[in-house]
């Protein structure tokens, strides 16, 4: 194939993919779904990749959609929002707490229904961090089909589930615009230098390796901007509806290359698995939202065992604190990050040679895919 055939292929793909992603946000915001750019994205992209679409977007495209949205994340932040983070330490212990049950809850029943071995197990079970997840599973050999399924499972049905339990039960906060809103076409310069600084810190983390870098970089870059008042432009919804559909479609492409089959075949340890995390993450949600009187629609979010970002995007289109849920989830993404390499050699996972680091799968799975 030459070269320019497969690059005419490529562009053919990202067009593809963002106009189904955009389809689908359009469909749900219309229909009056909450958080709509985003879940319909997602799923208009998932169920593309599922029968057979090259769903996909590169990262010079995704980058500049988690930077954005990093960025608007921030601008909701206040004086009043900053100091209210020092009340927080109990709720951040608590949450780190709840998402080592939540492993151990899962592990044990992934290996006690399900047969899995534990390597498998672990990796299918740990709470967030996807990235090191699937790169430690690999290097220990692990199926990692059926970890990615199972992780992807947890994060489509929390982004669209998510919205639908807040707003059937009145939870979602009220629109929250940041104070003094200044347009993109009445302060050009702050704007400038609100995004230019925004996206310097989101590459200098993401050059260091910084977990959830370019969602946390744009975060606190705009939300010390905006708190000290230092600027008070905003982006435009339209850029920030955008950006949503790129984070969707991006979450909606994991799920290119699995055939129906294979999601089949793993569908019932996936919901199992999203089951039990899920209902043991809710019960610590209630206790630290009992003991600190803390907005119930806020916890519920920040103790989400679901990706960062997707996470982090649903605070802002559902109008709740993203800073207090932000605050959370980093320390979730720390806690998973320096927990790992301990539980796998608790666990006594060993790397495999590098012949057999790939997916676990049968005679059946390789003729369908």
């Amino acid at each position: 194939m030459s070269l320019a055939v497969s690059s005419s292929r490529q562009w053919r793909d990202i067009a593809e993919t963002l106009v189904v992603a955009a389809g689908g946000g359009t469909l749900f915001t219309w229909i009056g779904f909450p958080a709509g750019w985003l879940a319909g994205a997602m799923c208009a992209s998932a169920a593309a990749a599922l029968v057979g679409r090259k769903i996909f977007l590169p990262q010079w495209v995704a980058r500049p959609c988690f930077v954005l949205l990093g960025t608007s994340l921030g601008a909701v932040a206040t004086p009043e929002t900053l100091a209210g983070m020092a009340s927080w330490p109990l709720s951040i212990v608590i949450v780190c707490v709840a998402m080592g049950v939540v492993t151990i809850a899962t592990i044990t029943y992934l290996r006690l229904m399900h047969g899995w071995d534990k390597q498998t197990a672990m990796f299918a079970a740990i709470p967030g961090g996807l990235s090191q997840v699937m790169a430690i599973a690999a290097e220990c050999g692990a199926d990692l089909r059926a970890v990615g399924i199972v992780q992807t499972l947890r994060l489509l049905i929390l982004a669209v589930g998510i919205p639908v339990g807040l707003a059937a039960f009145g939870l979602a906060g009220p629109s929250r615009p940041p104070a003094n809103v200044v347009s993109l076409f009445d302060a050009p310069g702050e704007f400038v230098v609100l995004l230019a600084l925004s996206a310097g810190l989101a590459m200098a983390l993401l050059k260091v390796g910084f977990p959830g870098g370019l969602i946390f970089g744009p975060l606190v870059m705009s939300a010390v901007l905006h708190g000290t008042s230092l600027v008070h432009v905003t982006l435009p919804p339209w850029l920030v509806s955008v950006s949503m559909v790129g984070l969707g479609a991006v979450a909606g492409s994991r799920f290119t290359g699995t055939s129906i089959r294979t999601l089949l075949r793993f569908l019932g340890a996936g919901l199992g698995a999203f089951a039990v995390g899920v209902s043991i993450a809710a019960s610590f949600a209630v206790v630290a939202s009992s003991l600190m009187s803390l907005r119930i629609s806020d916890v519920v979010v920040a103790y989400s065992p679901g990706a960062v970002d997707v996470m982090m995007i649903l605070a802002l289109a559902l109008h709740l604190d993203p800073v207090f849920v932000g605050a959370h989830h980093l320390a979730r993404l720390f806690t998973v990050t320096l927990a790992l390499p301990v539980a796998v050699r608790w666990l006594g996972v060993t790397p495999k040679p590098d012949d057999d680091v790939r997916p676990s799968v049968t005679k059946d799975d390789d003729l369908d895919d």
